[in-house]
């Protein structure tokens, strides 16, 4: 289920955490589902302990997953799938607008256009919504 690459420049903490946060994102991880152990993870993965245990320190600092003493590491609310999926959304809008500023589009036709796709006017947001209905 976790996939590791050896040959990768990402640390393999990083690697397994963003697999982790991954696994959430599409639904195959819910709230309050027990991660492996540490041991477990590290045995599986062929990897240390102590790589796993910087992963899942990183989470729980990030508050996408929380550990219970004695029993371990859960995932969190935060970290399930809507929520990943709204805060992807909103840095991509971010991203976009930064975007739209740098080739000189102005802040007022930037909510214009927020204003007219949240009244329904963007074709493209109608086509989506009738093929998740679907």
């Amino acid at each position: 289920m976790f996939q590791i690459d050896t040959a990768s420049r990402v640390p393999i903490y990083e690697q397994l955490k963003n697999s982790i946060v991954n696994l959430a994102a599409a639904g195959v991880l819910k709230p309050d589902d027990q991660l492996p152990p540490v041991r477990t993870m590290a045995l599986e993965l062929g990897i240390n302990p102590n790589t796993v245990a910087k992963a899942y320190k990183q989470l729980e600092a990030d508050g996408l997953t929380y550990s219970v003493v004695g029993k371990g590491s859960f995932i969190s609310e935060k970290l399930c799938a809507d929520s990943v999926k709204r805060e992807n959304a909103m840095a991509e809008f971010s991203k976009l607008c930064a975007r739209a500023r740098d080739v000189g589009i102005e802040e007022k036709e930037l909510r214009a256009e927020l204003e007219r796709v949240y009244e329904g006017g963007f074709e493209d947001d109608r086509d989506t919504k009738i093929d998740e209905a679907v």
